[in-house]
């Protein structure tokens, strides 16, 4: 998204108020949770909806 939006990392991680250390650690897919809160920034900022930017990857540790 955003590449689509021709947007780069610090700009979105200025944008929302977040490091890019933080936001790097939601797009490697390395965060344990995110809070609604920065997922409906995120939204509002890219113009899209949370199922545009996330995926459930089933966790095969059971």
């Amino acid at each position: 998204m955003l590449a689509k939006r021709k947007m780069r990392s610090n700009e979105l991680a200025d944008r929302i108020g977040m490091t890019t250390a933080n936001l790097s650690i939601l797009k490697t897919g390395k965060a344990k949770a995110i809070r609604f809160s920065t997922l409906e920034a995120i939204c509002e900022i890219l113009n899209c909806q949370p199922g545009d930017i996330m995926e459930f990857v089933e966790d095969n540790k059971l």
